[in-house]
């Protein structure tokens, strides 16, 4: 582990299978692209290099990889062919070089830890991930012997013995830096297929007098992504992970099957959260803050004793202070709650400022948006806003102010002031009899005329 560490990460493959435009590599899972789980587990090794490979005129995925160099696998001839356009890039490297597949996102870093420190330990060219399968079947088999891995043969030219043999290739490879020019230029492509196969690199460094080890995984982080019945796979099980995690330090889930986090979803302890939420991107929620059921919650930094939902959403561009409450069918959207603020019930706060310790009523609208453009409202703290009011933006209302129910206010409210903004009452006394009269004989003669038109057809 002296040695610096460089990570090639093969992202050529073509993902036909996933039948989308959108290369294979980049699918989201735990809203990050694969590829980007990738590269985060190599950049924790703090690597010398990292390199990626691609297929030509990939440039989504060149994106991808920035600020990391590409290097372009012309034809698809195979692993070893795509590892060997990577040769130039790690020129004058002679430390391990570590060979991933931006397709396997579920491998940790620290299990290339261990196969890295592995192969120095015993002065390894070659060593592989393996993992012992509950059905080896589709996998290469990795024969070991003395502990050192003679050969990987892959499952279709395995002889009886060999397929009784449940440790399988990952594909994760370690080779000595100062030796993987050579091997990777002796591989031959004289197989029915016509590829260059990565995996003899092991019989060329033992031909060559070289040790090669396989190092044991477990197998729940060797699955591959070649379909979308597979993406849901690896989410399901990096689901998992991330809510185990999230347990471990300090979060209470009442049903964590139904809670889905984000790659970068980050908690404070004593954190609650019922069933059925969903994290999106960009979320951080401080301590001793109750997320309560069925809430949608993207791009927020939430802090601390905060209660939200339940059936509320909170949208990207939001900053929740300590103390807030978020009540049932509230939606914020760029919305900044100062502390103690509160809006329990049925508002939509879109583009606003809500002061400390103010007070937005049921049925509230911040109406941010004229047709032409986004407005925002400012409200001063300690304010109350009645149920069912307006905010037309560009709106101020000051500090301590109040905003009568079923306002509709379109003009700044100064603080301390007292706003209305509905029609007068009118009250007649006595008439609701006649009125009442005056509708049922309304409602008899419409009867009446659709009896009438029935019978004429």
């Amino acid at each position: 582990m002296k040695s610096p560490i460089a990570v090639v990460v093969l992202a050529a493959g073509a993902g036909t299978r996933m039948k989308s435009a959108l290369p294979k590599v980049l699918h989201p899972l735990a809203n990050r692209p694969m590829l980007a789980h990738v590269l985060a587990n190599a950049e924790a090794l703090k690597p010398a290099r990292i390199v990626g490979v691609i297929a030509p005129g990939a440039a989504e995925v060149a994106a991808a990889f920035a600020p990391y160099p590409t290097v372009v696998q012309s034809k698809p001839l195979g692993t070893g062919h795509a590892a060997k356009a990577a040769l130039q890039a790690l020129e004058g490297h002679k430390g391990p070089v570590l060979i991933v597949f931006g397709d396997a996102p579920l491998v940790t870093t620290a299990s290339l830890r261990k196969l890295v420190a592995a192969c120095a330990r015993a002065g390894a060219a070659v060593g592989v991930l393996g993992f012992v399968a509950r059905d080896p079947t589709p996998y290469g088999r990795l024969i070991v012997q003395d502990g050192e891995l003679v050969k990987i043969v892959e499952s279709k030219d395995a002889d009886a013995t060999e397929r009784t043999v449940a440790f399988s290739n990952s594909g994760v490879m370690c080779i000595d830096g100062r030796l993987i020019a050579s091997l990777l230029g002796a591989l031959r492509n004289d197989n029915v297929k016509r590829e260059f196969y990565l995996t003899d690199a092991v019989r060329l460094a033992r031909e060559a007098g070289h040790k090669a080890i396989a190092v044991a995984g477990e197998e729940a982080e060797f699955q591959g992504v070649n379909s979308r019945a597979e993406l849901a796979a690896a989410e399901q099980a990096l689901q998992q992970r991330l809510r185990a995690a999230a347990m471990a330090g300090g979060v209470t889930m009442i049903d964590p099957a139904t809670v889905w986090l984000s790659a970068d979803t980050k908690f404070g302890t004593d954190v609650r959260i019922g069933p059925n939420v969903r994290f999106g991107p960009g979320v951080s929620v401080g301590a001793d803050t109750v997320i309560n059921a069925f809430c949608d919650i993207e791009g927020v930094r939430i802090g601390r004793g905060v209660l939200v939902g339940p059936f509320a959403r909170i949208r990207p561009g939001s900053e929740v202070a300590d103390g807030v409450h978020i009540g049932n069918f509230v939606e914020l959207k760029a919305t900044r709650m100062g502390k103690g603020a509160k809006a329990n019930h049925l508002a939509y706060l879109g583009d606003s400022d809500i002061g400390a310790n103010s007070n937005i009523g049921a049925g509230t609208i911040a109406v941010n948006y004229d047709g032409y453009g986004k407005h925002r409202t400012v409200i001063g703290a300690d304010v109350f806003i009645g149920s069912n009011s307006s905010l037309v933006a560009p709106l101020t209302v000051g500090r301590g102010a109040n905003v009568t129910a079923g306002s509709v206010v379109t003009e700044d409210v100064p603080a301390n002031a007292l706003a209305f903004g509905r029609a007068r009452q009118v009250t007649k006394k006595g008439r609701a009899a006649a009125l009442r009269a005056k509708l049922k004989d309304r409602a008899a003669a419409l009867k009446k005329a659709a009896a009438e038109r029935s019978g004429k057809k």
